[in-house]
């Protein structure tokens, strides 16, 4: 990752994850440099990974373009949900090991 915002990307979605408990969470920057956390929501009516718990954060805050999303965790399953919004988006996953993979 050579971007130093999207190294700030990790830092919000990997101590999102251990704060919350969560099995995943995801951090996203708009187009505007704003920045939006989420974790995964499991109810037994409601279930959202974390690139779509963050990117309904972000759509409720009138974002209009994502720059960069962020997951640490399990990796969350719907990158669709992200592309089909910002097929320019860069978009990383950290594996437990650290290792950053882009998705």
């Amino acid at each position: 990752m050579n971007n130093p915002e999207d190294t700030k990307l990790v830092t919000l979605a990997t101590n999102t994850l251990a704060r919350s408990g969560a099995t995943e969470a995801a951090a996203l920057r708009d187009s505007t440099g704003r920045t939006y956390v989420a974790i995964n929501v499991v109810s037994p009516s409601l279930n959202l990974d974390a690139f779509e718990a963050v990117l309904t954060v972000a759509l409720a805050s009138g974002i209009t373009g994502i720059e960069s999303v962020v997951a640490a965790g399990v990796q969350p399953s719907n990158v669709k949900a992200i592309k089909d919004f910002a097929p320019t988006a860069t978009v990383y996953y950290i594996a437990a090991d650290g290792q950053e993979i882009s998705l």
